[in-house]
């Protein structure tokens, strides 16, 4: 047994161009610590739902949390199989046939089973999520009220087994079409931040807030 990699089974095996497929803790992390939006998927007496929300990690450990009146939350605490998707678009891939255009991309599934936390847990799993979103902000702003926290539910979801697919690259067309007086390439994408547009109710002149421009620009 590889600590370093997650265990293949049925459940997390890629089968379509398995080549594509990634086991290792290290690439699975890395895809996940980019992001902050997942989307989150349980079932409840045989209907199925899935809802996107914020998460943080901490070593194996992914945290999510909302309205204590949640009802993805409230099923979810008890434990049931549930499985996550997080989706990173790194461009459209165009080729000379519409059989073979495709998209570059990075993507994890993961599958595992979560509780709800308290106390002193669920105080730093508030500020996982916050960190995973914008680092640093919740060193600069209010913190949750007793009343606040109350209000709030926290779930740590443990990791059973998880995989990552990943395409790169130009397209790939058959053989015959190199030949097509026909564009092909990849048409690149990524996220971006613009200006930060202020509140007009800031009662003062008010510089951007540190972790606003580092989340702007990683590299300052």
């Amino acid at each position: 047994m590889d600590e370093n990699k997650f265990d293949t089974s049925g459940l997390n095996t890629v089968k379509r161009l398995p080549k594509r497929g990634h086991y290792d803790k290290e690439t699975i992390f890395n895809i996940l610590d980019r992001h902050f939006l997942c989307h989150l998927a349980w079932e409840v007496d045989g209907q199925p739902f899935i809802i996107p929300t914020a998460y943080g990690r901490k070593e194996e450990t992914l945290y999510v949390h909302g309205s204590s009146k949640s009802r993805m939350l409230s099923a979810l605490a008890d434990g049931r199989p549930l499985s996550l998707v997080v989706t990173q678009f790194d461009g459209l891939v165009l080729a000379r046939s519409a059989f073979h255009h495709s998209i570059n991309y990075q993507s994890v599934i993961l599958f595992g089973h979560a509780h709800e936390v308290e106390g002193d847990e669920k105080y730093e799993a508030l500020k996982i999520v916050s960190d995973n979103i914008i680092h640093g902000r919740w060193d600069e702003v209010r913190l949750p009220t007793p009343i606040e926290l109350k209000a709030t539910m926290a779930l740590a979801i443990t990791i059973d087994t998880a995989s990552a697919k990943i395409r790169t690259g130009p397209p790939v067309d058959d053989d015959e079409d190199y030949d097509l007086p026909l564009w092909a390439g990849v048409l690149p994408a990524k996220l971006i931040y613009e200006t930060p547009i202020p509140d007009p109710k800031l009662k003062m002149e008010i510089e951007v807030s540190e972790s606003v421009l580092f989340k702007m620009n990683p590299s300052r």
